[in-house]
């Protein structure tokens, strides 16, 4: 397991993207257990599952680590994931990254998708997650799907994927301290 910029973990998701189903991506995030930050965990069928630990250091930047802490998703990690309902509804949120458009033309074709995916669903009955695919779809995102999140807590499917990777969840954890620390973040005000 090699730690990396929470950044650079995103931008092989966004890589992988290319390459995979992007609305198979499945999330769970929340609070650190006793720290200041936020833990994530990404995960795919074929592209594995990513775990990242972010801080924000000031309203404008956000710091953090990653690393991949498994290559796959097998049968004892996938009931840790949100997952779609039958008849498509979500059992948690949702979540997705974007890249930025390339260029002006591929600006202007994002929002013409975009336009026509509302318009279609505006004369239609469908459902909310329907729409969030479509529109994902619109803009071109490589990875989307459901989340379990909770801003002020921690589901508790983050804490047994944390528990999970035990290892992976220590290391990225002094790192991030490390981090925190040399930021001088946690000292406040003096």
């Amino acid at each position: 397991m090699r730690v990396r910029d929470w950044q650079d973990i995103l931008s092989e998701v966004v890589d992988d993207g290319r390459d995979r189903d992007p609305d198979a991506w499945r999330a769970v995030a929340g609070t650190r257990r006793r720290s200041l930050g936020e833990d994530l965990f990404l995960a795919h069928p074929d592209a594995g599952v990513y775990q990242l630990k972010t801080y924000a250091k000031n309203p404008y930047e956000v710091r953090g680590v990653g690393a991949r802490v498994a290559r796959r998703v097998d049968d004892g990690l996938d009931p840790l994931f949100p997952r779609r309902r039958d008849g498509g509804e979500n059992d948690a949120g949702r979540f997705a990254v974007q890249r930025p458009p390339e260029d002006e033309s591929q600006a202007e074709s994002m929002a013409r998708r975009l336009e026509e995916t509302v318009k279609v669903h505006a004369d239609a009955p469908t459902t909310a997650d329907d729409f969030f695919t479509d529109v994902m779809e619109a803009l071109d995102s490589p990875a989307f799907g459901p989340m379990d999140y909770e801003f002020d807590a921690r589901p508790d499917r983050l804490d047994d994927l944390a528990d999970e990777f035990t290892d992976a969840d220590e290391l990225l954890s002094s790192d991030l301290d490390d981090l925190i620390e040399s930021d001088g973040v946690d000292r406040g005000f003096q």
